[in-house]
């Protein structure tokens, strides 16, 4: 079986906000439509998301955010947590797959079967602090599993985020922890066009319109992997964003899917050299159902390049 893995679960496209809504179910079908044409799912390990708990979710968030999405659950059409989020009646069975494929994910690394997991779910996350759901995302899915792998004795954690908007609500969940390192990158200005925060866990890679993957290569090179090396990080997490890609109107980024392919890879070779466990991936943008497929395809590549030479 191969050592870089894709978890998910059918269940994640259940979750419907509108057939006008960026977020629909189709990302999860075009990615593995994808996967399916270009022969990669042969190549890849296919794991099911186990399904997360109550107990999983209030690790990250408040009882009142946990009580306000349960009772917010319609019977029929949608409901509102904000002004880009909503539910449907079926959209805790997508919440409750999304965030245990990052538990999944955690399990299969620390058991040694895994060198990587990539967990294709939504919704989203990394927008959801721990008193709000905000930007298609109700709870934070890496931030929970990120909790967990912390539970389970890992004690220094990298969380690498790639997404073209600003993973506020990661940041406010980690901001006081030393044994959390945060690199973001993003476009600014954007929602949620955060201010310049000073902590030493943090780095924060503002980008201006029109970056592109030479953009991306500099600070990976020159701010994100220094700053991994010093801190030495046991387990990487990724928020792995599609959304800067070219063709993506959700931004003014001109990444393409070689980007993603690079960076998927770098990290895989550092990871490699410098004895972390695993690395574990989460989708969150990309609305461009195209560029999406083809930037996630790439990403897998990367990672099979660098761990298994392909």
């Amino acid at each position: 079986m191969s050592r870089i893995a894709v978890i998910t679960h059918p269940a994640c496209r259940r979750h419907q906000m509108g057939s006008d809504h960026p977020d629909s179910p189709a990302r999860l079908d075009v990615i593995q439509d994808r996967l399916l044409a270009s022969g990669l799912d042969l190549e890849l390990a296919q794991l099911q998301a186990r399904k997360a708990e109550r107990k999983d979710f209030l690790s990250v968030h408040s009882e009142q955010l946990v009580s306000l999405v349960e009772q917010r659950i319609p019977d029929l059409g949608y409901a509102d947590l904000d002004g880009d989020t909503r539910l449907c009646p079926e959209s805790l069975q997508a919440i409750e797959r999304a965030v245990g494929a990052g538990l999944t994910a955690v399990d299969e690394v620390l058991a040694g079967n895994i060198d990587a997991g990539f967990c294709a779910v939504r919704p989203p996350g990394h927008h959801a602090s721990r008193e709000h759901s905000a930007g298609f995302c109700v709870y934070n899915n890496l931030a929970i599993a990120v909790r967990y792998a912390q539970q389970q004795g890992i004690q220094r954690i990298a969380i690498l985020d790639i997404d073209v908007h600003h993973g506020d609500g990661t940041q406010s969940i980690f901001a006081d922890e030393r044994n959390v390192l945060l690199c973001s990158l993003f476009q600014n200005p954007l929602y949620p066009n955060p201010e310049p925060v000073d902590r030493a866990n943090l780095i924060q890679s503002p980008l201006p319109p029109a970056s592109d993957g030479n953009d991306l290569r500099r600070l990976v090179e020159s701010q994100w992997l220094p700053a991994l090396t010093h801190f030495a990080p046991q387990l990487i997490f990724v928020s792995a964003g599609f959304d800067g890609h070219l063709e993506d109107d959700m931004s003014a980024l001109k990444f393409v899917e070689q980007d993603y392919a690079w960076f998927s890879q770098r990290l895989g070779e550092f990871a490699k050299a410098h004895g972390v466990l695993g690395i574990v991936s989460f989708l969150e943008g990309g609305y461009h159902l195209s560029a999406l497929a083809r930037g996630v395809e790439h990403y897998l590549r990367g990672q099979l390049a660098a761990y298994e030479g392909q």
